[in-house]
């Protein structure tokens, strides 16, 4: 048993009590006794010995016995209370491992005798031991020197990086850094049955999961495989992405596994909790695990913390699937085929627990027996969670293909499994051959554990007989030879032992030494349970804990001859005649029953001996996706096809496929001619397959119109489809309503081709429909009442709970992004007085406990995205009133708590509101009548955001946190608030949140301060804004407003550049780049109907659509047309006259466009563009012209289908749009283009010539527009990321600098740069910083090299990191020595090489002289040597500065050591205009006006909240 971490540890008491030898020597066993204070944890044998170590996890120490625990000692060369950790070498027999919480930590090679300290490289990772300690060190299976650990470094709280490290020579060295930026790292060969393939892979493959440079999503996070220790060749990490999903890679890794000759990863996408699982057995070819397709009641998708990989056999993997929600859980059993590759059901309704334990195990060493308990009433279960389960046990003799009820005396037994543990180890067997032991009891169903009694079977299970009375501990000594058992209780009154000699037969009890009484904790022995000796934990009432040695070595004389032994097979006949189980009969030689003897071989294990048989239809089982029906395996879904079939890509091609039979995995039966015949290949259907191909293409545009009566309009939800989900459905929810009446629930799988009510909400009046902000398979249904429906799956079923209270919001639910069972609840409940109640619940509602009273809201802040210390995954932040009453001088106060409000945390008080936006949380709060901003990354610590000049005074009024992913923070602030006028500016943070700087002035918003903001979908940093140009005219004069571009995240904005003249008209003004006389302009968020109508999507990189037009300024909407960009807004084209609301489909390359209701009264004709607005094609939708108030599509872009919405005389109506039959099947990639259905798409900065947005080149595949194939929807359309040298661009202007007339980033005249004191703190772990240049850089930005625009200045140490900082920039001796010693060298070099080859006179050419000399021959002592002299004092020259300044600065240091200076700031550097080969750029609007020019704010404490929108009002 391996050790888990914990941070404690308990005290050895000196005292060793020796059992008092009463009887004669050879008639009892022999005790010793240890006491300890604190309970020892963990008891781990080294394989094959009898030493033992534990750790006491209270005081932090580690214990050592050598002699199977009769003594102990502490293990003294590991300095006292200092073991975190112990971990055994999972390989190696003789070593073990201590870890401390620092790098250095203690091994052992010799099973502990003496210990030396190591050095990982890396700090331990605290939360990963205390929740995950196995993924800390992984060993390599065949070489135990080489070892990979997994840890975390922390440059400071809110700074620390995961990463791995690895020795190859058993930590004799220091651990080497294997790589940063990741979240695991496994050998390749981590199993002693896996294998690559290839010796010199098997030894050096590893794989790591890292996280994606751009992202810090799990989502995002990518599988990276190196047979080199990704190491650097050229700049480059020789590292790799393997084709997980047959051609392609796949992100989101989230965990891999190594199962006996398997290997798997999983793998997560957003929208989705359902994982995918990916299976190699050699890291080369890899394929998607497939699972049966649902049917009935049985739903086999994998989802997150709802799937149990179980010990699985050499030859299938098996997994249990929970299919129930996770506070009474049940799951379902499946087994694989040979290569891990297909599932079939084995059991359904297996009992499970919280923690995803099952009760399945299998008997040891035996193949195809394994005992499993089920769930009787799941019936009873399903429908209502709090029910009681009704648990019954099984035993299978055929790897699960068929049960059997289990049965001692002919009665029907269940047995006590691994979900009520109740010892360490195996529950039921061990290596001693065919004896299983449990506590259970009889009847119809499982009783609790204190009623059961002591059963055992010494034939693998077949039979089973009632044993002692009452619950033990038990376990199995000299391969089985010997049963020892104490009773189990809740008290300290257990007095003795029992045992029995042959097979559970009859038992002896025996007295415990010096009249001990114990609470018995654990009973244990060797792991191979071939030895005489055990060990006994347990506690007494006064003396604490005692460690009891029980020795059985001298209870016989004999040891075994071959007569006292037998061939046991694992399964007999009723005659006793050996019958085959998985295709061969199994043997063992084990001692007989009755025999009085031991056999006394310690260590060697029992052998198994196997013959096998003629095949019969018992060694086979149902194919994937067959199920048995009436003793027949019939198809339930599609079936995988042949390597080689189906090539021709025609749907009515067959080929021979699967009978519907295969022969069980593992099974070794001799093939017989009759059974090949009857379950041979027969021919099958193309259409029949998995990826079935398509009928050809016929460009037809199919509809499909359904009607939903008298109503007024809709509430409509998308239920987004993830990237590892297997379903291919397209659902929507949807609820017609008129006024406050509200209609039925309808309900679309096919995006709404057919609609459904689902008679579980027909009798219900829904008053809200929410779907679950994270995973897009749930939804819930608020009632008028308290109960609330939910579905987790799509809306194929239905579930409820009841509320705690009832609603009173307009949002009463909040989603943990990681956990889909963590709910949070807003309510209200009235006892004098009302007031809202905030309560949360883990287990989907079915358990609820108060968060709170007198709560205005809350959200869960903790996300496995943000690795900060101080943000844990439970985090909660609230607004809640200081005082519990409803006085409106009550003031809110934010409040977190990391631990479901067991302790929790005040933060700030006269809070306005608060906000979220990626890894920032943004703080509004009242400070001396002043509107005050902070912002937390961990959520513990909050800093005050600093404003630049112009915007620290009382009149803040307002922030708007406006969407943003890009590691800054983009905040609106009110400027102008006069009801007719009202705009802001917008701020942008630094990496942190805490410093900010002016991107762009007088951006327009709204009454409800809704911000032209957008953000283009998709695409890192672009965005559009529009400004108001006429900021200062009085409040009755009309806005102006403009539209302006930012490709580097608001650090410079530019025009939008006006197309051509086109077929459709002539435009009022042309200019080529855009400028303020003429542009083309943008309808934005604020004029926008639908504010969840986006002009992008995430699929269709770089396209976008908007009204607008050509002029000085934005006009009405009314006069708007419809422009396009496909180049990330670089350029545009108008694609239709007046105003035609759009949808994306197939990732961009299907466009569809309508007139809605927003534009004109009613139309009949959509227009479509299948080549990204090339050419477009009208379809005629309805013969009649109708009202169409929206068009929609899934918001990913990747359907082929889309919905109009609209209404008629008779009411309500869908169309749907399917151009399915535009494409006959799915789109290729190949790297050579020409090959390829794919173009490369790179979006480009426009005042960047090198191709570089953000400090890299990223390429995104975009599909040819004459292929007739459609993308696939998981699809990634990023292709390659490529780093560039660090430019201008890279780079903004940093707190209190501006962008000066010449594009350089100025200090505003009378304000200073940011204090670095201030930097300091806001970086607490760095120790220097640089004087302000001016710039900053980038958050988003990749760069590397090249110009460092922001550290070109001179560095000076952070308060309290003055020796670190002298350490770091101390010059030694010896490079002193070089420093002086090599100029001098090579200026005598240099003067040597002129004068050997100085040989003619200035300026003469000589070719091929031979004779004659000269006045100025380079032998003539006047030549000669004036030239040595020149050369020398030439060089020495060259070589003084770089003397002059190495010794100034040891000199220098030396004295600020001596306190004979001291390190300031000097002087201010600015960089100059150009310098360094870069060029002036183009001054943004908001910059270009000097310094000073922001807009008075007007007073205002209103609170602006906004609904509905990307984007968060505080």
């Amino acid at each position: 048993m391996r050790v888990r971490g914990a941070l404690q540890a308990a005290a050895l008491l000196t005292s060793v009590l020796w059992a008092t030898p009463l009887w004669a020597k050879k008639d009892h066993p022999a005790f010793k006794t240890t006491k300890f204070e604190h309970r020892p944890t963990g008891l781990n044998y080294f394989p094959d010995s009898d030493v033992i170590l534990f750790q006491d996890i209270y005081e932090n120490n580690v214990y050592r016995s050598a002699d199977a625990g009769a003594t102990w000692d502490l293990v003294d060369d590991v300095p006292k209370n200092g073991a975190l950790m112990l971990f055994m070498h999972r390989y190696d027999l003789n070593r073990a491992y201590i870890l401390t919480e620092s790098s250095k930590h203690y091994l052992t090679s010799n099973r502990g005798k003496t210990w030396e300290k190591f050095d990982v490289g890396i700090s331990i990772d605290i939360e990963l031991a205390m929740f995950d300690a196995g993924d800390i060190m992984h060993f390599h299976a065949s070489d135990p020197d080489r070892i990979i650990f997994n840890g975390i470094e922390c440059l400071g709280p809110m700074d620390c990086r995961t990463g791995a490290t690895y020795t190859t020579d058993g930590f004799k060295t220091d651990g080497k850094l294997l790589r940063t930026g990741t979240s695991g790292c496994w050998w390749a060969k981590s199993s002693e049955l896996f294998s690559t393939g290839s010796d010199d892979l098997d030894k050096d493959r590893i794989l790591c999961i890292a996280a994606d440079s751009f992202s810090t999503r799990k989502q995002d996070q990518r599988l990276l495989i190196s047979d080199n220790f990704f190491k650097k060749v050229d700049s480059s990490i020789q590292e790799f992405e393997p084709n997980l999903d047959t051609d392609k890679a796949v992100q989101g890794i989230v965990n891999i596994a190594v199962v006996k000759k398997y290997l798997l990863v999983a793998t997560t996408s957003l929208n989705t909790d359902e994982l995918a699982l990916f299976v190699t057995d050699d890291t080369k070819k890899w394929h998607r695990a497939m699972f049966p397709t649902p049917h009935d009641s049985h739903d086999h998708r994998i989802m997150q913390e709802a799937y149990t990989v179980l010990a699985s056999t050499n030859y299938s993997i098996q997994i249990d699937v929970r299919t129930t929600g996770a506070s009474n859980p049940m799951g379902i059993l499946l087994t694989s085929n040979s290569n891990g590759t297909f599932f079939t059901e084995n059991i359904e309704h297996t009992n499970r627990n919280r923690m995803g334990t099952v009760d399945f195990e299998e008997i040891t060493g035996i193949q195809g027996i394994f005992l499993v308990n089920k769930v009787d009433n799941w019936e009873e279960i399903e429908k209502k969670t709090s029910n009681k389960k009704k648990v019954v046990s099984e035993i299978t003799f055929d790897d699960g293909r068929t049960f059997e009820s289990v049965t001692a005396d002919g009665k029907r037994i269940h047995l006590h499994s691994l979900t009520e543990l109740s010892n360490v180890g195996r529950v039921f067997s061990s290596p001693a051959p065919g004896l299983v032991m449990a506590v259970g009891n009889t009847g119809d169903y499982l009783k609790d554990y204190l009623h059961g009694n002591l059963y055992v079977s010494d034939d693998a299970g077949m039979t089973w007989s009632k044993a002692l009375d009452g619950p033990h501990k038990y376990e199995f000594g000299d391969q089985g030879s010997i049963l020892v058992a104490i009773k189990d209780s809740e008290k300290a009154d257990v007095d003795e032992i029992s045992y029995s000699l042959d097979h559970g037969k009859t038992w002896t009890q025996e007295p415990l030494p010096n009249d001990l009484k114990i609470r018995p904790y654990l009973l244990t022995t060797t792991q191979d349970s071939t030895s005489l000796q055990f060990v006994l934990v347990g506690l007494t009432k006064k003396d604490g804990w005692e460690i009891i040695s029980i020795n059985f070595d001298d209870l016989h004389e004999d040891t075994c001859k071959d007569e006292d032994l037998e061939e046991w097979f694992a399964r007999v006949d009723k005659d006793g005649k050996p019958t085959c189980l998985m295709g061969h009969t199994q043997s063992f030689r084990r001692r007989k029953k009755d025999a009085k003897c031991f056999l006394k071989q310690e260590f060697k294990h029992a052998v198994l001996k196997t013959t096998d048989c003629d095949c019969t239809e018992l060694d086979y089982e149902c194919d994937y996706n067959f199920v048995k029906e009436d003793g027949k395996c019939v198809l339930k879904g599609p079936i995988p096809a042949p390597e080689n079939a189906c090539r021709d890509g025609k749907p009515e091609s067959t080929f021979l496929g699967t009978s519907g039979y295969r022969k069980i995995p593992g099974n070794t039966c001799k093939p017989t001619r009759e059974l090949d015949e009857k379950y041979k290949d027969v021919e099958r259907k193309c259409s029949d397959i998995i990826d079935a191909p398509s009928a050809p293409a016929t460009d037809e545009l199919v509809q499909e119109r359904k009607s939903f009566g008298k109503w007024d309009e809709w509430e409509k939800h998308y239920l987004e489809r993830g990237q590892t989900t297997t379903g291919k459905d397209e659902s929507i929810i949807m609820q017609p309503k008129s006024g406050s009446e509200y209609g039925p629930v309808f309900v679309t799988q096919d995006h709404g081709k057919t609609w459904t009510q689902p008679k579980e909400l027909k009798d219900e009046k829904i008053r809200q429909i929410i779907p679950h902000s994270y995973f897009k398979d749930m939804a819930f249904f608020i009632t008028e009442g308290k109960e609330v429906k939910y579905t987790v799956d799509r809306g194929n079923h239905f579930h409820h709970f009841i509320a705690p209270t009832k609603a009173d919001t307009s949002f009463p639910l909040a989603f943990h992004p990681d956990k889909k069972d963590w709910l949070l609840w807003m309510g209200q409940k009235c006892d004098d007085e009302c007031y809202r109640i905030a309560s949360y619940s883990t287990d989907r509602g079915d358990s609820w406990k108060t968060a709170g009273r007198y709560i205005q809201r809350c959200e869960f802040t903790g996300s496995s995205a943000y690795k900060y210390p101080n943000r844990k995954e439970p985090q909660i932040v609230c607004l809640r009133h200081e005082r519990e009453d409803n006085e409106k001088d009550n003031p809110l106060a934010l409040i977190s708590t990391n631990d479901w409000f067991e302790k929790e945390d005040a933060h700030l008080k006269g809070v306005s509101d608060y906000a979220t936006m990626a890894e920032f949380i943004v703080v509004a709060s009242y400070k001396s009548n002043s509107l005050q901003a902070s912002v937390s990354l961990d959520g513990t610590n909050f800093a005050p955001a600093h404003f630049p000049y112009g915007f620290d005074a009382t009149e803040q009024h307002g922030y708007t946190v406006l969407d943003s992913s890009t590691h800054a923070v983009n905040l609106f602030v009110a400027t102008a608030v006069d009801p007719t006028c009202r705009l802001g500016s917008i701020l942008k943070s630094n990496s942190n949140g805490t410093s900010y700087v002016l991107s762009v002035a007088n951006v327009n918003c709204n009454s409800g301060f809704f911000v032209d903001y957008e953000k283009m979908l998709g695409l890192e940093g672009v965005a559009l804004v529009n400004v108001v140009s006429n900021p200062n005219d009085k409040s009755s004069t009309p806005k102006k407003l403009q539209t302006q571009i930012t490709h580097n995240d608001g650090s410079q904005w530019r025009y939008l550049p006006p197309p051509g003249d086109d077929d459709l008209g002539k435009f009022p003004c042309h200019s080529g780049e855009g400028d303020d006389k003429c542009a083309l302009h943008i309808h934005g968020y604020t004029e926008r109907r639908d504010h969840g109508k986006t002009f992008s999507s995430d699929g269709a990189v770089g396209l976008m659509i908007g009204w607008g037009n050509v002029g000085p300024f934005l006009d009405k909407p009314e006069e708007a047309d419809t422009f396009m960009t496909t180049d990330a807004g670089i350029s545009w084209k108008r694609i239709k006259k007046g105003r035609w609301s759009w949808a994306f489909g197939d990732l961009g390359s299907i466009i569809v466009l309508v007139q809605t209701t927003e534009a004109v009264k009613k139309s009949k004709f959509v227009s479509y563009s299948l080549d990204q607005g090339v050419t477009w094609h009208e379809h005629e939708f309805s013969k009649e012209e109708v009202e169409i108030s929206e068009i929609t599509t899934q918001r990913h872009g990747g359907s082929l289908k889309f919905l109009l919405w609209g209404k008629d005389g008779d009411g309500l109506f869908t169309v749907q749009l399917d151009f399915d039959r535009f494409f006959s099947g799915l789109c290729k990639h190949d790297d050579d283009l020409s090959k390829s259905d794919y173009t490369i798409f790179s979006p480009k900065h426009p005042l960047q010539q090198d191709g570089c947005l953000f400090g890299h080149v990223s390429q995104y595949l975009r599909k040819k527009p004459d292929v007739k194939c459609h993308n696939d929807f998981k699809m990634q359309p990023l292709y390659t990321n490529q780093n560039c040298t660090c430019t201008r661009e890279d780079f903004e202007c940093d707190f209190n600098f501006q962008l000066d007339n010449h594009g350089q980033c100025s200090l505003v005249q009378g304000l200073s740069p940011l204090e670095p004191t201030e930097w300091c703190k806001s970086h607490p772990d760095e120790d220097e910083y640089y004087e302000p240049t001016g710039y900053r850089r980038i958050p988003l930005t990749t760069c590397v090299g090249g110009k460092n625009f922001d550290t070109e200045s001179e560095p000076h140490p952070c308060p309290g990191h003055e020796e670190e900082f002298e350490r770091k920039h101390a010059t030694s001796g010896i490079a002193i020595f070089f420093a002086v010693v090599i100029p001098f060298a090579a200026a005598a070099a240099v003067g040597w090489y002129v004068w050997r080859n100085w040989t003619g006179k200035f300026g003469q050419i000589r070719l091929g002289e031979q004779g004659g000399t000269s006045a100025l021959d380079s032998e003539r002592p006047w030549v000669r040597y004036p030239v040595i002299a020149l050369s020398a004092i030439v060089a020495v020259v060259i070589a003084m500065p770089l003397v002059a300044s190495t010794v100034w600065r040891s000199a220098s240091g030396l004295a600020e050591r001596w306190g004979l200076t001291r390190a300031g700031r000097g002087g201010w550097s600015r960089l100059g205009g150009g310098g360094g080969g870069n060029r002036t750029y183009t001054t943004r609007d908001s910059f270009a006006r000097g310094r000073g020019d922001y807009a008075v704010v007007d007073e205002d404490e209103g609170e602006l909240l906004g609904e509905d929108s990307d984007e968060e009002v505080v």
